[in-house]
């Protein structure tokens, strides 16, 4: 059977939050999942209410399992092709073969982090090279704390990383910072330190300093990055699928709505989840108005439409 009333596109919080309670109201459910979440470098999961710590992989076994319990489908896979089919809904193909149709789809494939291509850094990822500070702050509250530069953004990304620390130094990475700005970085006694960061030293298994261009280096225990977020929106760009009801996620394609980080790249777990509810709600509503249409008997002019159809088929 591969038959569905919805097609979730990625298992993290918002994916398995809408399939959950799309699976509650009874529908039919798939939830296609390419097994790489974002937070997965992380230990913990911070600022989730009643999950607070929780490593993020039992979050998403516990939410497959609740999935699954109310007869919700895993499939694990990459979806390659998401076509409308007409009033039939969606097919849906994936990488590894497989076939399915939809009358809804649920796009919840989250995003990446692309960070500074600076040796070292990409390792200690989600460890003690961190990306923010209500994740992880008060995990490392009161240390010596570095934040990497590079652009305007990463100024105020250390303004606010001293909400956590009174030890904060600012690696400006090569970024010229205005007047105004080492003003407001020194009126919250926040160090600043010029010049390129060439590498991460590592020692063992933590981070042992930051060594720059000319040859200096300095550890903190610590360092916190700000890094591009790129949507992994894909599908809903080659569909030409935009949200039109932030509230809800429904997009400007039918039969579509988006969820997470995919469209939200700012969104937290406990955000993503509450997104991906808000979608299955919405969606399924749109469900029932369907199969109420579907069950009304034919007006008189809808019979004399038909009528003529299949005499001319004749």
């Amino acid at each position: 059977m591969n038959e569905y009333d919805v097609v979730v596109v990625g298992g993290g919080a918002a994916g398995l939050s809408a399939a959950l309670v799309l699976t509650r109201a009874r529908r039919r459910v798939a939830v296609l999942d390419a097994g790489r979440p974002r937070n997965a470098p992380a230990a913990h999961m911070q600022g989730f209410l009643s999950r607070d710590g929780m490593p993020p992989a039992e979050l998403l076994a516990a939410g497959r399992a609740e999935v699954t319990g109310y007869g919700g489908e895993l499939i694990s896979g990459t979806v390659r092709e998401l076509l409308p089919t007409g009033a039939e809904g969606f097919r849906v193909r994936t990488a590894e073969g497989r076939l399915l149709f939809a009358r809804r789809i649920v796009v919840a494939t989250g995003l990446r982090d692309e960070i500074p291509d600076i040796p070292g850094l990409a390792g200690r990822w989600g460890r003690d090279v961190l990306h923010c500070p209500y994740c992880h702050g008060y995990e490392v509250r009161d240390r010596p704390l570095g934040v990497l530069g590079g652009s305007p953004e990463t100024v105020g990304h250390a303004l606010l990383i001293r909400q956590w620390s009174d030890d904060v130094t600012f690696f400006s990475n090569g970024y010229e910072s205005t007047a105004d700005e080492r003003q407001r970085l020194a009126a919250r006694d926040i160090r600043i330190v010029d010049g390129a960061v060439s590498r991460i030293v590592i020692d063992g298994d933590r981070l042992a300093g930051i060594e720059l261009d000319w040859a200096s280096v300095v550890a903190p225990h610590a360092l916190f990055v700000r890094p591009r977020l790129v949507p992994a929106d894909g599908l809903l760009a080659a569909l030409g699928a935009e949200v039109i009801d932030v509230r809800t996620g429904r997009t400007s394609v039918a039969g579509v709505w988006a969820a997470g980080n995919a469209v939200d790249p700012r969104a937290q777990v406990i955000t993503a989840a509450g997104a991906g509810s808000a979608a299955a709600i919405d969606l399924n509503a749109d469900l029932v108005d369907e199969d109420v249409r579907a069950a009304l008997p034919f007006s008189a002019a809808q019979e004399r439409r038909v009528a003529a159809i299949l005499a001319n088929t004749h």
